[in-house]
């Protein structure tokens, strides 16, 4: 069971407000501490998946405070090792139950602070990005895959991505635009880098490595499909995101390269297929973790705002589900291989 802390600042004399506010809340533990005579701290270990509605009632309830202050610690162990949570707590009333939700899965403040620093662009991401090009580049050449396989554990593009899809489902329109201008700026470095070796270099676009991301089908919209619901559960539920962001990686970055040298060494035909490859990876991964983050629960803490996140999670669906098929019928009537893997 995974577990959190969560330290609450409030004023000293509406100490009784938040007392009345977490009882009948599923919490293993509390300790107070007066931190001097104005404000007032109290520490909850309670189980993840408890902590979003939480949360969202003490910022709804304290929001208009000063000194109020939440903080959220990570638990690695406790010792003695806690029970569930006693049954009548678990279970809440109705009306609780139905607020509840996220089961096994951070709380929305959490994601949110974990995907922000991936999208603020720095000379950390460029030089990755480069790296990663370079790494990429070599082993598309060298048909390596081990080396494809390294260039993708380099490259930054999981969190960006993540963070789209994010801000779609949450209506976050400064995240999005904020994400949407990292990954834009990333793969045009990378483009750009690209073409650059591919005007230089002896490029043979019958090489397998080069020949097989020129030619898209149905086994890579499922790839891409896979790692978009991969990329948003790696950041919710605790998996390994180094591990997940190789699958994100593996559905961008190598067709891209692909495309920038097909490009830079005047292939413009087999090019064009690994665009769309491109294009196809970015739909579906974005639309996958749309679909995820929705199913999961997320939702704008501010209930004023959990209409527009919803009539925007609708329509960025119903968006890349339409640009899909588009190109989905474009592969059907380029007479592509559309064979499984």
């Amino acid at each position: 069971m995974a577990l959190r802390i969560i330290q609450v600042i409030v004023p000293d004399q509406r100490k009784k407000e938040l007392y009345n506010l977490i009882r009948g809340e599923s919490h293993i533990e509390s300790w107070d501490q007066v931190i001097d005579e104005k404000r007032y701290k109290l520490s909850l270990l309670l189980p993840v998946d408890s902590s979003e509605h939480l949360i969202s009632k003490l910022e709804h309830h304290f929001s208009d405070t000063g000194t109020f202050r939440i903080v959220i610690y990570p638990v690695e162990a406790t010792i003695p090792r806690p029970d569930n949570p006693d049954e009548e707590k678990e279970r809440g009333t109705a009306k609780e139950n139905s607020v509840k939700e996220g089961k096994g899965r951070i709380s929305r403040e959490e994601l949110y602070h974990d995907l922000v620093d991936s999208t603020r662009l720095s000379w950390v991401f460029i030089i990755l990005m480069l790296a990663s090009t370079i790494v990429a580049a070599t082993g598309i050449l060298r048909n390596s895959e081990a080396i494809i396989i390294g260039s993708m554990v380099i490259a930054p593009l999981l969190g960006p991505n993540v963070a789209l899809s994010l801000a779609t489902t949450l209506a976050d329109f400064q995240l999005a635009k904020n994400a949407l201008r990292v990954s834009v700026l990333g793969m045009a470095i990378s483009l750009i880098f690209a073409i650059s070796l591919g005007a230089i270099l002896d490029i043979d676009p019958s090489a397998h490595q080069i020949a097989t991301r020129t030619q898209p089908n149905l086994g890579d919209i499922g790839l891409s499909l896979a790692s978009g619901i991969a990329g948003a559960l790696a950041f919710t539920t605790g998996v390994a995101s180094a591990l997940v962001g190789v699958m994100v990686a593996v559905a961008l970055l190598p067709p891209l390269v692909v495309f920038g040298m097909l490009l830079g060494a005047g292939f413009y035909e087999p090019a064009m297929g690994a665009m769309l490859l491109l294009f196809i990876n970015i739909i579906c991964i974005n639309l996958s973790g749309v679909i995820t983050f929705v199913i999961q629960g997320f939702k704008p803490a501010n209930w004023g705002e959990a209409g527009k996140a919803k009539n925007t999670s609708r329509l960025a669906i119903t968006i890349w589900l339409a640009l899909l098929l588009i190109l989905t019928f474009s592969l059907y009537y380029s007479h592509l291989n559309f064979d499984f893997l």
